[in-house]
């Protein structure tokens, strides 16, 4: 392995100060980090993956420099009516071994959940109907039983340190609970939203965004509650027959997230969107919600996805994609006149999962699902040629969370095996 880079504080103020503290990198959920050295791949390299198996991945996140955690959930025990659990470990950065491991933590309704470091240094994981504290050998300090009886998507961190998670719901509205790490009690009675949400949330600062069934809404941290913007407010569905969207990336002073989300996911994306129409990139204003666009990613129907678009601020390029039809596609962004131009696409490039990108040097990593398993890609953000692709396989379309490493090398997560990808 080669050595971690150098220290250097991370922006994200509420998260551990390391490459990777949790989800997407940090609330704004940028898939990038400025810390990872990237692939840095040259001529007559390619890229190479040492697999294992595993329960349901969701995730990697990194600690302390050499240190990679992993977060997995049950699954078979749903299917008949039980609570499911969630398992946190500690393995090596090279082989994927495990060198500790939690106790299993109580969840509930099966979802994907999310687990960060918090900048006191401890580990939280939201899963089922809990969240949890761990520290770093993995050993569970607290607990907290979360009201609702729906799984709970995940959280952020906000600026000032306290955690901000809801129940994941398509009927009844969702609400929002404020967690004081320190207590693991809530910090202020649960804020009801005015509608359902299945995206997990983003955040800004103080500030939480939630993708709802029809509508992107935000609630600013007051020092006591949240308080929903009620001046800013965007229903993306009006007028439409689009199904809802999912998480929304914050980036260049813009919201941006993909509809048509329902879909009828087994072990692909392939084929199973829902909705007749075609899946949307959707941008919004955060300075003024009524400018705001939406364009088509493939144009065919029964569009569909279940993650973010990526975006990046630095060449102002972002990238969405049809999950359903195959479909990779990037833009490139003028604020100015706040168009969106049309740079590559990616036909036949089967990708689903949450990605990442190098600031640096501009290589975007998704996956490819194919016969003989999952494939990883690197493509240039501002061309979409490839430039490398390894098999890690398994028999399902990865649509969970990658991570960067501590040198030229990731962590892919594709379910039911986790992977790390490295140049040889």
């Amino acid at each position: 392995m080669e050595a971690p880079p150098p220290p250097r504080r991370t922006t994200v103020r509420g998260y551990h100060d390391s490459p990777w503290p949790g989800e997407d990198g940090g609330p704004l959920r940028l898939q990038a980090s400025r810390r990872w050295s990237g692939l840095q791949i040259t001529d007559g390299e390619r890229l190479r993956a040492t697999t294992r198996t595993t329960r349901l991945s969701t995730m990697t996140v990194l600690g302390e420099p050499g240190d990679v955690y992993l977060l997995t959930h049950s699954a078979l025990r749903s299917r008949i009516g039980l609570p499911t659990t969630a398992c946190v470990e500690r393995i090596s950065p090279i082989s994927l071994a495990t060198i500790a491991r939690s106790p299993r933590l109580a969840g509930g309704p099966m979802w994907p959940g999310g687990m960060a470091f918090h900048r006191n240094g401890d580990l939280y994981v939201v899963y089922g109907r809990h969240a949890h504290r761990l520290d770093r050998t993995c050993a569970r300090k607290a607990s907290l039983r979360l009201p609702i009886d729906q799984p709970y998507n995940s959280f952020v961190v906000l600026a000032n340190g306290l955690i901000v998670t809801k129940n994941l719901s398509q009927v009844h509205p969702a609400h929002l609970t404020v967690i004081d790490p320190e207590t693991m009690r809530p910090a202020c009675p649960d804020t009801p939203c005015p509608e359902p949400s299945v995206a997990r949330l983003s955040a800004a600062g103080d500030t939480v965004y939630v993708v709802g069934v029809r509508s992107i809404l935000r609630y600013r941290w007051t020092g006591l509650a949240l308080e929903r913007d009620t001046g800013w407010q965007f229903d993306y569905v009006a007028g439409t027959r689009q199904t809802h969207g999912w998480d929304a990336v914050l980036a260049d002073g813009q919201a941006w997230f993909m509809d048509n989300g329902a879909h009828r996911y087994v072990t692909s994306m392939i084929g199973r969107g829902v909705a007749r129409s075609a899946n949307r990139l959707i941008r919004v204003s955060l300075d003024d919600a009524r400018d705001h666009d939406a364009v088509e990613v493939s144009g065919l129907p029964g569009g569909s996805v279940t993650n973010p678009p990526l975006y990046d601020p630095g060449r102002r390029i972002v990238v969405g994609y049809d999950s359903a039809n195959c479909c990779l596609r990037a833009w490139r962004f003028n604020p100015a006149t706040r168009t969106l131009v049309p740079l590559w696409q990616r036909a036949g490039l089967a990708c689903a999962s949450h990605m990442l990108l190098d600031p640096a040097s501009g290589d975007l990593v998704t996956n490819d699902y194919c016969r003989r398993g999952e494939e990883v890609v690197v493509l240039g953000i501002e061309t979409g040629v490839e430039r490398s692709r390894v098999r890690v396989g398994g028999g399902m379309q990865g649509v969970v969370f990658p991570s960067v490493g501590w040198g030229r090398d990731l962590y892919w997560c594709s379910m039911r095996r986790v992977a790390r990808i490295y140049v040889g």
